[in-house]
């Protein structure tokens, strides 16, 4: 599984938008996101579809991210983490 490529952000880009204006969340690359000094959620993609690694705990946990449907979830799930 590689990090996800620019034409796969692309298809992600409303919900890179969202992801953006939470507070505490710093966007250091496309679709790499900081929370305070530590990486808190990137991007993969393969065959299977598009996948979000996201640090909910002390480690990443990695979710699907392909259909709107878990890309709501994958916000709902950061919202609830950052306490927004």
């Amino acid at each position: 599984m590689r990090h996800a490529r620019p034409e796969a952000l692309d298809t992600l880009a409303p919900l890179l938008s969202e992801l953006g204006r939470l507070p505490g969340l710093k966007e250091k690359g496309r679709g790499v996101f900081y929370l305070r000094s530590r990486a808190f959620l990137h991007f993969h993609e393969d065959s299977a579809g598009l996948f979000a690694d996201v640090r909910l705990a002390d480690e990443f946990e990695r979710l699907r991210v392909t259909t709107g449907r878990e890309q709501r979830q994958l916000l709902r799930l950061v919202r609830e983490h950052l306490g927004t």
